[in-house]
């Protein structure tokens, strides 16, 4: 969460001035506590941009920088899971077949999912579109003139994500200074079973097979819709980890620990943020260049 937070902050003070860190980390902190209660993840990305907007910040030029980072993290989790194929799927799929189809279905939503933000991001005619069919219902409940006022606003919102979009995407400098932090954010948290392993006395296991199950992990996760995961995550957990530790106690506790770094402290320290009062900024023509 902190390498996040300090992605987070290289995105938006490229543009914004006086954006502090502290809000920069309670961006990420507020995605663990939506992302945990809600099905799917389907919270993080608006309450991120609730707090971004919290802040002062202009919501076009907030989605644009969300997006970018959400897109950059999704790809990078394709390009470890193509990794993790290499070194563990064989041990998946002799173990437990019917894993090995939940592995390549999340795959297959994580590499959908990336189109669909890359089509939002620079297609605006394609976006203007889907937005206008989502917010037609409005107009069921309100005056036509607020209706199309509102309709405008959010075009201009629209218009400027695209615009920040497409900055972004021009400055290779920026972007591979995103990929590498997100590297090592996400090599941290697939690290995280191997440490909890090492902690309870199991030494000899392959540092790169325990990753990669992780990963896999992951993506088996993001196919359950229960907040969290859970259940399916505990499962899976169980079945790819019961072949490292003999031990029945030892892989329980080895998954509540799991559980409590991966999840539940996420979801504690997002509550906390929400507490914390943002520090404005002045984000109508105060921009960096």
């Amino acid at each position: 969460m902190l390498i996040e937070g300090v992605i987070t902050k290289v995105l938006v003070s490229n543009r914004v001035e006086n954006f502090t860190f502290k809000d920069a980390l309670r961006v990420p902190l507020v995605e663990q506590l939506f992302n945990g209660i809600t099905p799917f993840s389907s919270g993080g990305q608006p309450g991120q941009l609730i707090v971004m907007l919290q802040t002062g910040i202009d919501g076009g030029r907030a989605s644009s920088a969300l997006l970018m980072k959400f897109v950059v993290y999704q790809g990078m989790i394709v390009v470890n899971f193509f990794i993790s194929l290499l070194i563990g799927f064989h041990f998946v799929a002799s173990k437990l077949h019917f894993l090995a189809l939940f592995v390549i279905f999340g795959f297959l939503i994580h590499f959908f999912v990336i189109v669909g933000l890359l089509l939002i991001m620079y297609w605006p005619s394609f976006t203007k579109k889907l937005a206008t069919l989502l917010f037609h219902p409005v107009k069921w409940f309100i005056k036509d003139e607020k209706f199309y006022a509102m309709r405008e606003t959010m075009y201009s919102k629209i218009d400027n994500l695209f615009e920040e979009s497409v900055r972004i995407g021009r400055q290779p400098k920026l972007l591979l200074k995103i990929i590498v932090l997100t590297f090592f954010q996400l090599l941290f948290y697939y690290l995280i079973p191997y440490f909890i392993m090492l902690s309870l006395g199991y030494t000899g296991v392959n540092v790169i097979m325990v990753t990669s199950l992780h990963i896999m992990i992951v993506m088996i996760i993001s196919l359950f819709p229960i907040p969290g995961g859970s259940g399916g995550a505990e499962f899976s957990f169980e079945s790819l980890f019961h072949s490292f530790m003999s031990s029945n106690s030892k892989l329980v506790l080895a998954m509540i620990i799991w559980r409590i770094l991966t999840y539940y402290f996420g979801m504690a320290a997002g509550a906390g943020a929400l507490l914390v009062k943002p520090d404005k900024v002045d984000d109508s023509d105060n921009r960096v260049k």
